[in-house]
């Protein structure tokens, strides 16, 4: 495999210059797959690259895997900051970055999106909003109740989210339980969602599972031992990686 940090020059999401981390295969021929990557709040396009083995994980396969920075975006399209529209920014810039650049599959059939924490609610939100870009996506220990609550400004984390996704997301666009009550049941990306049964998250993960099951949404839930940490992310990437080979029909 080989890896590569890329810089794009200026996204019109957010007007500015943005990175990703891309992992691409070696004497393989295409066009390849992508797997999009997400990050949690608290870390940044090379994370994935530095704290997981995940190029050893996909280095058989015929898959690109790209890493972008989601910052501390929920990605989401800021209700208060035209130039902090990263849900745009990946669909639309970084999508059409990447399928310009690289020997892509350049559609849905070709594309799967996964993520822990923040990111496991970006994919899981993303591939609901976006069922015409992506046929799979996966969560790890995601925060999946985030946008489905109200947020005050007499509290910290309020007054950082407030700007993001408004003072009560719940029932919005931006809250996953609604979008899957919403979502067409003809165009349904593949779903998967684990969490480890010490993550702070594991109540809102179970409560997402409850609500797909009363939904009769097809889905796969696994809880495992483990917090949240990259012990456990690392172990669990693992999995997703051969959900979306079963799906994608990749063979090593």
């Amino acid at each position: 495999m080989a890896v590569c940090e890329i810089h794009l020059r200026n996204s019109e999401a957010l007007n500015k210059m943005t990175s990703a981390m891309v992992i691409l295969p070696e004497g393989k021929p295409g066009p390849f797959p992508v797997f999009y990557l997400l990050h949690g709040l608290s870390d940044d396009h090379t994370v994935w690259t530095r704290r997981t083995s995940i190029e050893r994980y996909v280095e058989h396969l015929p898959l690109i895997v790209v890493m972008p920075n989601g910052e501390r975006s929920f990605y989401t399209d800021s209700k208060s900051n035209s130039k902090a529209a990263f849900e745009t920014y990946l669909i639309r810039d970084l999508i059409g970055f990447v399928d310009n650049t690289f020997q892509t599959i350049p559609n849905r059939s070709g594309r799967v999106i996964g993520g822990l924490s923040m990111g496991g609610y970006g994919a899981i939100k993303i591939a609901l909003k976006h069922p015409d870009l992506f046929c799979a996506a996966v969560s790890h220990s995601g925060a999946l109740g985030f946008a489905s609550r109200s947020f005050s400004k007499d509290d910290e984390w309020g007054r950082e989210w407030i700007p993001v996704f408004g003072e009560n997301p719940q029932g919005g666009s931006e809250d996953i339980f609604a979008l899957a009550e919403r979502a067409d049941r003809n165009s349904l990306p593949a779903l998967r969602i684990d969490c480890g049964v010490d993550d702070g998250l594991i109540e809102d993960n179970r409560r997402f599972h409850q609500h797909l099951e009363k939904l009769d949404i097809p889905y796969e839930y696994q809880e495992f031992p483990g917090g949240h940490n990259w012990a456990y992310w690392d172990e669990h990437v693992q999995e997703a990686i051969a959900f979306f080979a079963g799906i994608l029909g990749l063979q090593e």
